[in-house]
C-alpha cells in the first residue's frame, strides 16, 4: 500500500453530499524543501472545458524555419502583406540539377566544438578536408530524426558526429537555429532597414505532427538557447506541425499550381468534374474568404488528407473545411512513422554491406567520414533520377578513397568483391563505377514506399476519416516519381484524388509562414494522448480494487486514481481550457509540483494501469504569502490542449495575481 506523503491537509472540501470529506493530496508528489504535495479542490470528474479566444500579439514580420531531416530553409512575410511570401536568398554551393531554395541539414563544428558552418558550406568544407584532419572535426547530418527516435529525450541527450564524437543535442540544434536566425535577420535588415529588431519578429519552427510533447519542448529549448526568443517572450515563437502547415498553404493554391496524378493534368478526372457541379453559393463563398480555386470546388464539411513525406518521417493529418471562415478542423490525431527518404539511403547502405561486408562499411564510415559523405552525395544525385518507367542503368561513383581503402583492408579490389557477391543486379562499369539496373534502384524504395502506403490505407480505413475526397502529397520525398506512381497506383482506384503541388518541396515552409500570420486557422485539433494526474478519491467497495484502499484518520481512500484532463482522440478547440484548482500544503510554500501522466487509452482508471506513464510535471512558482486574509490559498491552473503545444497559466485566487506556471516534459 502506498503511503500518503506527510503534509498538512487544508480544510478543503468537495462533493455534494451533506457530509463532506477532506481530499488528501495525491501520492507520489516530488518532495523538496520548496515543494510538496497539493490537494485538489475540484472533483475527479473533468468539468466541461471553457473556451476563450486566443490572444496574439502583433508582429511586423513572420519568419518560418523549416528544419528538415535532409534539408532546411527559411521564408518570411510582412504583416502588411501576409500572403507575399519571400523565400530566403539562394545558397552558395549546391548540386547539379537540384534547386537551391533549401540547404542540406548539415552542421560542421571545429575540433574544439565551435560553430564553423551550416548547409552546403559545411558539407563542401568537410569534403575538402584532409582525411586525417577530418577525423577531428564534428560533422552532423540528418540529426533531426534522433530527437524523434529517442525514447528518453532530455536536455542532456547526446548526438554522435560522423567521426563518433558526441555532443549535447541541444547545442547542436541551437547552433543550427542560430545560423538561420542570423541569416534571416540580415536579409530582413537589407530589405527593410527601418524595421525595428526588438519584438518585431514572430518565429515559427516546423516539427512533425507525430512528435510527442518532449520533442516539441526540446525544439523550444533549443530556440531559447539560440537566442531566437527569450523565455519571457515565449509567445514570440510558434511551433508549427508540418502537415498542418502544408494544409494551410494548399488552401491557397489554384488549379494550375497543382498536378492531379490520376491524369497528370490539373483539374481533370471524374472527381474534379463532379466537384465542379457543386453549388454556386459554396464556390462564391470560398473564393471570397480567401481560399484557392481548388477549394472553390469543395463545400464546407469536405474532408482531405495531407501526407507529408519528408526526409525522416511520413506524417499524416486529416482536415475538414469549415464555414464561414474557411477554418480547418482536425478529424483524427496525427499518425505516421519513420518512413522518410532516409529509408532509401539506409537500404543503399545495407546493399553496400551485402556486397563489401557490413564490418567494412562500418569501418569505412568511421575512419573515412568525409569520403562516406561523398558517397552519399553521389547516391542522392542518382536517387533523384529514379522513376518507375525509366530505362537504362544508373552509375554511382565510388570515391577513390573507398576503392583504395577496400583494397588495403581486404587484399583484393572492389570489382572482385562485386563478382563474388550474391548481388547480381549491381555490376562494375568500365568507367570505374557501380552500375545498377533501374529495377534494382526502384527496389531500394520499396520498404519505405510500402510503409507510407500502408499508413495511408490504415488511416483511410478509420471511421472518422470516411468521405475523404483528396490526398495532398507534400514534402521533399513527394518529389520522387517512384513514390508518386506507387501512391497513385495504390489509392487512385479508391476514387481518391491524389494531388501534388508544383512547389511540393516548399509547401511546408510557405505554409508555416501563413500559419505564423494566422495561427487560429486550425480551429480544432485531436488530442493524441490521454493526459491527467494522480489523486485520491473516496474508496467505494466493489468498484475500487482492495489493494488501492488507504485508511487515514478513519476515512477510506482509493489511491492512484487517474484524474483525466483530456482523452485521446478528444476534439479540443483552440483556446479551450481545462481548469483545476490546487492548494499548497503549507501556507508559506513557494513551489508546487504536480506529476502529469499520459497513455494511449481513453479509459485508464489508475496511474498504475498498463500503458500509463509519468510524462512530465506541472510547476507552479508561488509568491510569498502570509495567509492572514484567508484560511486557505487557492491556485487556479488553466491548461490548453488545443494548440500545437500544451500550455498552462495560473492565478493566485487570493491576490488575483498571475502565477508562473510551466509544464516540463523533459525532466523525467
Amino acid at each position: 500500500m502506498l503511503a500518503v506523503p506527510e503534509m498538512g491537509l487544508q480544510g478543503l472540501y468537495i462533493g455534494s453530499s451533506p457530509e463532506r470529506s477532506p481530499v488528501p493530496s495525491p501520492p507520489g508528489s516530488p518532495r523538496t524543501q520548496e515543494s510538496c504535495g497539493i490537494a485538489p479542490l475540484t472533483p475527479s470528474q473533468s468539468p466541461k472545458p471553457e473556451a476563450r479566444a486566443p490572444q496574439h500579439a502583433p508582429f511586423s514580420v513572420v519568419v518560418a524555419i523549416d528544419f528538415g531531416t535532409t534539408s532546411s530553409g527559411y521564408a518570411f512575410s510582412f504583416a502588411s502583406d501576409p500572403e507575399a511570401i519571400h523565400m530566403m536568398r539562394k545558397w552558395e554551393g549546391g548540386d547539379p540539377g537540384v534547386a537551391h531554395q533549401k540547404t542540406p541539414t548539415c552542421l560542421l563544428l571545429t575540433p574544439e566544438g565551435a560553430f564553423h558552418s551550416f548547409g552546403y558550406t559545411a558539407r563542401d568544407y568537410y569534403h575538402d578536408l584532409d582525411p586525417e584532419e577530418a577525423r577531428d572535426w564534428l560533422y552532423f547530418e540528418k540529426f533531426k530524426m534522433k530527437i524523434h527516435s529517442a525514447t528518453d529525450l532530455t536536455l542532456k541527450t547526446q548526438l554522435e558526429a560522423v567521426n563518433g564524437k558526441k555532443m549535447p543535442a541541444l547545442e547542436v540544434f541551437a547552433h543550427a537555429l542560430r545560423f538561420f536566425k542570423e541569416h534571416a535577420l540580415q536579409e530582413l535588415r537589407e530589405q527593410c532597414p527601418s524595421l525595428p529588431e526588438k519584438d518585431t519578429v514572430r518565429w515559427v519552427l516546423t516539427v512533425p505532427a507525430i512528435w510527442k510533447q518532449p520533442a516539441k519542448q526540446f525544439m523550444r529549448e533549443a530556440a531559447y538557447l539560440a537566442g531566437l526568443v527569450s523565455r519571457e517572450d515565449a509567445d514570440q515563437l510558434l511551433i508549427a506541425l508540418e502537415p498542418e502547415a502544408a494544409s494551410v498553404y494548399c488552401r491557397k493554391l489554384r488549379l494550375h499550381q497543382l498536378v492531379d496524378l490520376s491524369s497528370r493534368a490539373p483539374g481533370s478526372g471524374r472527381l474534379a468534374r463532379e466537384q465542379l457541379r457543386r453549388s454556386r453559393h459554396s464556390r462564391t463563398f470560398l473564393v471570397e474568404s480567401g481560399v484557392g480555386e481548388l477549394w472553390a470546388e469543395m463545400q464546407a464539411g469536405d474532408r482531405y488528407v495531407v501526407a507529408d513525406c519528408g526526409g525522416g518521417t511520413v506524417d499524416l493529418t486529416v482536415h475538414q473545411l469549415e464555414q464561414p471562415h474557411g477554418t480547418l478542423k482536425e478529424l483524427y490525431k496525427a499518425s505516421g512513422g519513420p518512413y522518410g527518404a532516409v529509408g532509401v539511403d539506409l537500404a543503399f547502405e545495407q546493399l553496400l554491406g551485402r556486397i563489401f561486408g557490413e564490418d567494412f562499411i562500418a569501418t569505412f564510415k568511421r575512419q573515412r567520414p568525409a569520403a562516406w559523405v561523398d558517397l552519399t552525395i553521389a547516391f542522392e544525385a542518382r536517387k533523384r533520377t529514379a522513376g518507375p518507367h525509366r530505362a537504362g542503368a544508373l552509375n554511382i561513383s565510388l570515391p577513390f578513397s573507398f576503392i583504395d581503402f577496400y583494397r588495403k583492408q581486404r587484399g583484393h579490389n572492389v570489382e572482385t568483391a562485386l563478382r563474388r557477391s550474391s548481388v547480381n543486379f549491381v555490376k562494375w562499369s568500365s568507367q570505374g563505377m557501380l552500375r545498377m539496373t533501374c529495377e534494382a534502384m526502384n527496389e531500394l524504395f520499396q520498404p519505405t514506399v510500402s510503409g507510407i502506403i500502408q499508413h495511408i490505407e490504415a488511416l483511410l480505413a478509420r471511421p472518422e476519416v470516411q468521405g475523404v475526397k483528396l490526398l495532398f502529397l507534400v514534402g521533399g520525398f513527394a518529389e520522387s516519381a517512384v513514390l508518386q506512381h506507387a501512391v497513385q497506383a495504390a489509392l487512385g482506384a479508391r476514387g481518391l484524388r491524389v494531388v501534388v503541388p508544383h512547389d511540393v518541396g516548399l509547401t511546408i515552409l510557405k505554409g508555416a509562414v501563413l500559419f505564423g500570420q494566422a495561427p487560429g486557422v486550425v480551429r480544432v485539433r485531436r488530442s493524441p494522448l490521454t493526459y491527467g494526474v494522480g489523486v485520491l478519491n473516496r474508496f467505494v467497495a466493489g468498484r475500487h480494487p482492495p489493494e488501492k484502499l488507504l485508511v487515514r484518520d478513519g476515512r477510506r481512500w482509493c489511491t492512484d486514481v487517474f484524474e483525466r484532463f483530456v482523452a485521446a482522440e478528444q476534439s479540443v478547440a483552440l483556446g479551450e481550457e481545462v481548469r483545476r484548482s490546487y492548494c499548497p500544503a503549507r501556507p508559506g510554500q513557494r513551489r508546487v509540483l504536480i506529476n502529469l501522466y499520459c497513455c494511449a487509452a481513453e479509459d485508464a482508471r489508475f496511474i498504475t494501469d498498463p500503458g500509463v506513464r509519468k510524462c512530465g510535471a506541472l510547476s507552479l512558482e508561488l509568491e510569498p504569502y502570509d495567509g492572514a486574509s484567508s484560511g486557505r490559498r487557492e491556485i487556479r491552473a488553466a491548461m490548453q490542449f488545443g494548440d500545437t503545444e500544451i500550455k498552462v497559466t495560473a492565478v493566485d485566487v487570493s491576490t488575483n495575481r498571475s502565477v508562473r506556471a510551466a509544464i516540463d516534459f523533459l525532466s523525467n
